[in-house]
Formats: structure tokens, sequence, C-alpha cells
């Protein structure tokens, strides 16, 4: 899809998670920037909270050299927040007390006049070699791991805690070392048009633009009455030559529907969510 391609994993831990009693709004939130910052999400993973499974499949997935790997849930005071641990085992490295985390949490709770406990010293435990991401909002910080060439971003559970340490600390990091692309986005919607009638169009446009994705959406009933949303994405070094080239593509899109079926195709842009 792109020109560098930076493959990057994202594993969303929780046994709430696992049993379907909270919805995975992480994997989207997450996939969806790693997506714009050019990188490409390979797979998402959702694991209970258990220190040897975690390992196991942190492990797999570091065997295929990711240069990306962001994990939420699992950085909090219970017994069963156990990520740290769990990396640290998968990468052979100790669990250790970081100076800068501690602090971080000690002014935390400081600032409210609460006890500083065993169990909010927990949180201070990094991965030996890990940069503590600060949390603006909540008390447990984040873990920025660097191994070989793989970045492992550990992150909170809580949304709005992932979200904004995401947007103001790791988003720019990852942003400097993430291929140097621009990423431009259409989305349209077709009316009685059924999918498998648009699929050959599709696959015959993929084949001139290398950089291109297509995918289709069916929003209405594939025998009955169909509406059918079309999400294009291309992605170039350049922005002014990525908008020329994605509506080319759309452009293409309308004429190869023209030539194979004898009528327009009628279509309305709306916007990306």
């Amino acid at each position: 899809m792109v020109d560098i391609e930076l493959d990057s994993w994202i594993f969303t831990l929780g046994n709430e998670i696992v049993q379907g009693r909270v919805i995975n709004t992480n994997a989207s939130f997450i996939g969806r920037r790693l997506t714009l910052l050019g990188f490409r999400v390979v797979g998402v993973l959702s694991l209970i909270d258990d220190v040897d499974v975690i390992s196991r499949y942190i492990s797999l997935v570091l065997k295929e050299k990711p240069r990306v790997i962001v994990s939420t849930g699992g950085l909090g005071p219970t017994h069963d927040d156990r990520t740290l641990e769990a990396i640290s085992k998968a990468v052979n490295k100790r669990l250790v007390i970081n100076q800068e985390a501690l602090e971080m949490i000690k002014a935390r709770y400081s600032l409210h006049g609460i006890e500083l406990t065993i169990e909010r010293i927990k949180m201070a435990y990094l991965p030996e070699g890990a940069i503590p991401i600060p949390n603006p909002i909540g008390t447990a910080p984040g873990s920025w791991l660097e191994v070989g060439e793989t970045i492992i971003v550990s992150l909170p559970g809580v949304p709005k805690e992932m979200e904004i340490m995401w947007s103001s600390w790791v988003e720019p990091r990852l942003r400097a070392i993430g291929p140097p692309i621009h990423i431009v986005e259409r989305l349209f919607v077709i009316e009685d048009v059924p999918e498998a009638t648009f699929a050959p169009i599709v696959k015959d446009v993929l084949k001139v633009f290398s950089n291109l994705y297509i995918k289709t959406h069916p929003k209405g009933d594939e025998v009955g009455k169909q509406v059918l949303e079309v999400y294009v994405m291309y992605s170039h070094r350049d922005r002014n030559e990525a908008e020329v080239a994605i509506d080319n593509a759309i452009q293409l899109l309308h004429k190869k529907f023209r030539e194979r079926y004898g009528t327009e195709l009628k279509s309305m842009l709306v916007k990306v969510k």
C-alpha cells in the first residue's frame, strides 16, 4: 500500500474485553491512528489477563520484527494488571522500579492527599530500559520500550486515558519514525449496485494503481435494496500527487463501470468517518 511498509500489531488486553463485557473501542482508535501515520496494521489480538498467554503471543509477534507493537490494558494497581510483567518476560528483561515513573505516581497521589501504597507503587515497575509515558488524567504511566527494531508501546485500557496519552506523547514520536507519506481518503455511496456487481470494477482499477486501497461495505440487502459504501485510500510521499491519483482512481471506477455495464454509476461523496 505504501512505498515503505512498516508493520504494526495491536494487543487489547483484559478479561472484560474477550468476554464481551466491554466494547473494544481501543483497537479501532489505535488501528485508525496507526494507518493514518503510514503503518500497516497486520493484526489485532485480544487476550485475557494472563502473563503466560500475553508473553507467548508477544514473543510470536516479535519474531516477525514489526516496527511497532501497541498494547492497552493491564497497567493498574490490581493483582490482575500484569501486562508489563508479561512483556518483560517476552523480551527477557527484568521488571524494575522506574524512578521517573515513580515520581509521576507520587506527584499524582500527593496532589489529592492520597497515601502511596504498595499497590500504587506497583504501577512504577516497568521493563528495564523502558521510558515512562506520562498520564495527564490518570495514575498509571505507560511504557515505551525499544527491543531491537521494534517499539513496544503499553498504554492504559481506559479509553480517555489511552487516547490523550497517544495524542500528546506517543503519536508525535511515531510520526517522526514513520514512513514519510501522506494518506488521502475518499468515501462515497452507491445505490442500486450489488457488491458482487461492483467487485470486478474494483479489481480492474486496483491493477492500475500500486498505492491504492479500495474496500466496499454493503449497507443494504444484496438481493433487495442495494446501498454500497466504497472507501478509497491512496498513499504517497507527495500529498498533491496523492490527491490527484485518488481522484483519477475514482474517475476510472466510473469509466470502467460505464464500459462494462453501459450505464452511469450514480454515487454520492460523503465525509470519511
